[in-house]
């Protein structure tokens, strides 16, 4: 199983050019993924998208996955227009469950703010029902972010210790939930891993199943390569950085065969993260 998570800037490019097709084109260089996880994916917000609605773009880019786009910000104009920005998950394998959590937004004193949510899409591997989480945290404030790694832990202790089986028969909705105990969470975590916030989830200590970071189980003691700040230094002044992240539940952990960034890529300000399980 192969998966690709990139926070793709609504496909602007270092050099200034918005073009979705580049980004499908670089992320498919990268690995024929099984499933694509892409952050910052607009829908009529004219400064980012020139008014289109990237989650059909990137749908047709995308023809043999599954689209699942779900927005954190969605406003509607006097005209009844819907604008919404969020994340975007595509999937080849077949999906089982599709759940959009909308993360903490605290009150706080921050120079911006905007919602935030995590994309839950249960697909079918061959190991079984796994639940890809795909999110992009908080900013500009460390307390907001650190409300919305909490929600992440509790929505995982909560599918871990009370699992429901899968149905195939969807004749109403008691009978149509899952809710899978194995986990893939992976985005724009706006944290670098040296932050006591990455321990809040690489350490975690709940009941059921633990995330674990998918980079030192398959490279331990091997420097980090940086997802952001590779090319971009006019928002990123202080250099480059690792902010995008996968974690793995601590069943998946022995079946994480390989993790790598894609250095080279100038198509957004993040650079695209590939991992690579076992089935």
């Amino acid at each position: 199983m192969r998966l690709v998570t990139w926070n793709v800037q609504c496909g602007k490019g270092c050099d200034g050019v918005t073009d979705l097709a580049r980004i499908v084109s670089v992320a498919k260089s990268l690995a024929d993924a099984d499933v694509f996880c892409f952050q910052e994916v607009s829908d009529h917000f004219a400064a980012l998208d020139s008014g289109t609605d990237q989650s059909v773009a990137l749908s047709a880019l995308l023809p043999d996955h599954q689209p699942v786009f779900r927005p954190a910000v969605e406003a509607v104009d006097s005209e009844g227009r819907a604008h919404r920005f969020g994340n975007m998950t595509l999937s080849r394998l077949p999906v089982l469950q599709i759940a959009g959590h909308l993360l903490p937004w605290l009150r706080i004193n921050a120079p911006r703010s905007m919602r935030r949510m995590a994309l839950d899409v249960t697909v079918q591997a061959a190991f079984g029902p796994v639940r890809i989480v795909n999110t992009h945290l908080e900013f500009y404030s460390a307390a907001q972010r650190e409300a919305q790694i909490v929600r992440l832990l509790d929505l995982q202790e909560e599918a871990s210790t009370n699992p429901l089986a899968s149905s195939a028969v969807h004749a109403e909705p008691y009978g149509s939930q899952t809710l899978a105990a194995s986990s893939i969470l992976c985005g724009d975590f706006n944290f670098d891993v040296t932050d006591v916030q990455h321990r809040l989830l690489h350490a975690s200590r709940r009941p059921g199943l633990n995330y674990r970071d998918a980079w030192e189980i398959c490279r331990p003691g091997q420097p980090r390569q940086p997802t952001c700040g590779v090319h971009d230094r006019t928002q990123w002044p202080d250099g480059a950085d690792c902010r995008d992240f996968v974690f793995v539940t601590e069943d998946l952990a022995s079946r994480v065969r390989h993790i790598e960034v894609d250095q080279a890529t100038s198509a957004s300000d993040h650079q695209p993260v590939l991992i690579e399980i076992a089935d």
